[in-house]
């Protein structure tokens, strides 16, 4: 494997360094014969004179002075190549030797199998450049497989090893320090008391039995550990800024190796770097596909990203055969989806759930299940997988943050961001993931050089700012900070936990008497929900929807709604990235009204109307454009359809809303037993929950519950109840939580689940209240067609139930009265402070 320029200048350094640490450590060695007095620090001089910055001096478990330095290579660089050939220049140049063993750290699973796949495969590069430096004499083991010592004195042992089976406090139960008969022969026997003190003398930082004033003494543990004490391995850490916890550090060097060696792309501070490859450099050496294209999404539908995404990757994979029809060379782009849950138990929550995604690709883009792989912390599709071969048939992986450092795929060009703006996920992580050029080289063909984001609804500046944000954590510019990693969806068994809580002790007295409307139907002599996919769009004519509007819909090859970003490095060096261009891309499918359909049916759910409407649509653009423009525009025409197609059904779906109800299909019920809500009695909280708690710094005291907890809050709806806490002629208030609590079901799929529910006191005892209120809480930037339509369906219960007598019902809400609003963040206040009088 023929090595790039940058990476001839990174050894060449990595040489002149161990040639200065060799010479010094001769120097030091001969001043301590004289007088130990006149010790040096061997590694520090070595430094100052090769580098001449500030150097950071380690000591080794023995109290040695400890050679260590960073290379400090950005994502795509080679690392694990670059680390392969330090170990030969370190036994060649500083140890002068051939054999030894090398303890080589990794942080992550992902990372510890695809090296040791790597080095294990006589084939690969990483083990070549091994079997040259040993003469062919390379062994691979990992950290439980047996060895003796002639194994180490004969061939160079790399011995793989997770960073957390070296790095945790309760080492002494780890198989790594454990004591075991597997490596008796590196240890004096049992009762050999004088072998086993020396021993100890040589090595005092090794496990022992005992106590030297035992009668039988010490004996050394006959661990693996001890074993790599005694051998002072080489020892190469990559991804080397995760092993920075003071844990991790101290249980590294108390290994005792001669050297360490660390490989990051973003190395911590006061770190020893060596070696500092810049982006441009990788950029140059053709490793990293740039320029990187954002296609930011105007749609409020993640399902239009995905389908972009699609697109683009169907158009590069035509790219791809073509230019292995032209050089053998074969080039299967991927497409990276993150998701927002993985979970099975987080299904169906107002999140992206990967298995959405999954079932979308399948049922409405016709892709096919072998071609779509899942990578979670559940569910692993691409384990034991190699992305690269041309039998796999891997085009689409869908994640949450699973691929981050360590995955590897040159394959993946196009990243699809299907996350919510605001959502913690960003693309930070995963940025990095698809910038790396197959084979190392350039293809020639413009768009199979290049890399790919698509995403909806982000903010331009935000988007760039990410970006920015992913190529530092890739090593393509100055560190800016420590990207924090959250690996999975679970939580510990502690957080988990829970307890049950009542009403506080003054309101007990209205525990099971809270009732609050919904729109139920009957069914044989009983009364269920409003179902919207049972009662509501079951029930729509689609011979109703008018597709006249679509006439009006102008077709260009330039189309606003799809704008590129273009992406690329800066020649300014105080400038990480820069905006090259913005550009307009064309569509690349075939009219085929199957497809069409497929698109579709989420929204009109039989496939026969769904085709026909579908049909219909296309009819009408051919009427005005030729083939070509219809070819070209084909994703816009889709988005327009959807959007059309969502506003048709909406409003049918309210007319026949409205319709149920005049005929009395539908009601309107109050009463627990024929469907209305009853507020629960109980509540169950996390142990590890936060109460809520008032600016003061006291509880908060009007809530209906005893314990609130905190985190079911966000800022503005935290001020809110603070606000609420506080006013005297408030009697109590509860948190209405989403997903789980009172909601109200309208014309639209989704559940309308109020944030708030309070009350007022009647005026007379003021333990009691005379009206009921229910109030969804929304910030500003939320005004849109899903605030009007909440706000329709709250006008519309307030009605309905200013033409209810509620003594009619023969509850203790005889005098009551429910009233439903929708107030925002700029008007919140006013609209509490009207509802108290104040």
């Amino acid at each position: 494997m023929e090595l790039k320029d940058y990476q001839k200048k990174t050894l060449l350094q990595v040489k002149n360094y161990l040639e200065a640490i060799a010479e010094f450590k001769a120097k030091n060695e001969r001043a301590i014969k004289i007088d130990p007095e006149l010790s040096i620090n061997f590694p520090l001089k070595a430094w100052e004179k090769v580098v001449g910055t500030t150097y950071y001096s380690k000591k080794n478990g023995l109290g040695e002075d400890l050679p260590n330095f960073y290379l400090k290579i950005p994502t795509g660089g080679g690392k694990t190549i670059l680390a392969c050939h330090s170990i030969d220049l370190i036994n060649r140049v500083y140890l002068k030797k051939q054999t030894g063993i090398i303890l080589w750290i990794v942080p992550t699973t992902q990372i510890y199998r695809q090296t040791f796949a790597s080095l294990k495969d006589r084939e690969h590069p990483y083990r070549q450049v091994l079997d040259i430096a040993s003469g062919g004499r390379t062994v691979i083991l990992e950290k439980m497989d047996r060895f003796n010592k002639l194994d180490v004195s004969e061939n160079l042992v790399v011995m793989m090893l997770m960073l957390q089976s070296s790095s945790r406090q309760n080492k002494e139960t780890l198989k790594v320090f454990k004591d075991s008969g597997n490596f008796a022969e590196f240890f004096p026997q049992e009762d050999d008391i004088n072998g086993n003190e020396k021993i100890l003398k040589d090595f005092p930082n090794l496990d022992y039995f005992g106590d030297e004033n035992n009668f039988y003494g010490r004996m050394v543990k006959t661990s693996l550990g001890n074993i790599l004490r005694i051998l002072k391995p080489i020892i190469i850490i990559d991804e080397g800024h995760k092993t920075y916890s003071e844990i991790a550090q101290a249980t590294i060097r108390n290994f005792n190796p001669s050297i360490i060696v660390e490989l990051s792309a973003t190395p911590p501070q006061k770190s020893n770097i060596l070696v500092n490859i810049s982006g441009q450099e990788l950029n140059r050496e053709e490793m990293i596909k740039l320029d990187l294209r954002i296609t930011k999404k105007a749609s409020l539908e993640w399902q239009d990203a995905m389908r972009a995404a699609l697109e683009k990757r169907n158009f590069l994979e035509q790219k791809a055969k073509e230019y292995e029809a032209n050089t053998g060379e074969y080039i299967r782009p991927i497409c990276l989806i993150q998701a927002e849950r993985t979970g099975k138990e987080q299904r169906g929550t107002r999140f992206i759930h990967v298995e959405d995604v999954k079932e979308y690709l399948i049922k409405q883009c016709g892709i096919l299940e072998e071609d779509i792989a899942i990578k979670s912390s559940e569910k692993d599709d691409i384990e034991g997988i190699d992305l690269l071969k041309k039998d796999c048939r891997v085009r689409y992986i869908i994640t949450k943050q699973a691929l981050q450092e360590g995955w590897d795929c040159a394959f993946a060009y196009i990243l699809a961001i299907l996350t919510n703006p605001r959502s913690q996920l960003s693309i930070t992580q995963l940025v990095g993931r698809i910038l790396r050029q197959p084979k190392a080289r350039k293809t020639k063909i413009k768009e199979l050089d290049e890399s790919y984001v698509f995403c909806f609804q982000h903010n331009a500046k935000e988007l760039l700012d990410n970006v920015k944000k992913g190529f530092e954590a890739e090593g393509l510019g100055d560190l800016a900070g420590r990207v924090s990693i959250d690996e999975g969806d679970t939580e510990s068994v502690e957080a988990t936990k829970e307890k049950t809580v009542g009403y506080r002790e003054r309101f007990k007295k209205f525990a099971g008497k809270i009732y609050l409307p919904k729109f139920v139907i009957q069914e044989k002599e009983g009364w269920r929900d409003v179902n919207y996919e049972m009662d509501i769009l079951s029930r729509i004519d689609w011979n109703k929807v008018n597709l006249e509007m679509l006439k009006g819909i102008s077709l260009s090859k330039l189309r606003v709604e799809e704008q590129e970003v273009v992406i690329g490095l800066s020649e300014d060096k105080k400038k990480l990235i820069t905006e090259k261009e913005r550009v307009s891309k064309e569509g690349g499918l075939e009219i085929d009204r199957v497809f069409m359909t497929r698109q579709i049916l989420d929204i009109v759910h039989n496939p026969w109307i769904a085709y026909d409407i579908g049909k219909k649509v296309i009819d009408i653009f051919l009427t005005n454009h030729d083939k070509k423009t219809v070819t070209n525009n084909l994703v816009f025409i889709i988005e327009e359809m959807r959007k059309h197609l969502e506003k048709e059904r909406d409003k049918l779906a309210e007319q026949v809303f409205r319709e149920l109800l005049e005929q009395k299909i539908v009601w309107f019920f109050l009463l627990y037993d024929k469907g209305g809500y009853k507020l629960p009695s109980t509540i169950r909280v996390k142990n590890t929950s936060k109460k809520l708690i008032r600016n003061d710094n006291t509880l908060v005291q009007q809530s209906l519950f005893e314990f609130v907890p905190e985190d079911t809050f966000n800022e503005m709806e935290k001020s809110v109840a603070l606000y609420l806490d506080e006013q005297e002629k408030l009697l109590w208030w509860y948190r209405n939580l989403s997903r789980q609590d009172y909601y109200v079901q309208g014309w639209k799929k989704n559940k309308i689940y109020p944030d708030f529910i309070f009350t007022d006191t009647d005026g007379k005892t003021k333990d009691n209240y005379s009206r009921v209120y229910v109030v969804e809480t929304k910030g500003i930037y939320l005004k849109n067609e899903d605030t009007d339509y909440k706000k329709n369906v709250f006008d519309f219960c307030n009605r309905l139930g200013q033409q209810k007598d509620w003594k009619e019902l023969n509850l203790e809400f005889a005098e009551k009265r429910i009233e439903f609003q929708v107030i925002f963040s700029d008007e919140w206040q006013t609209k509490i402070n009207e509802v108290f009088g104040i």
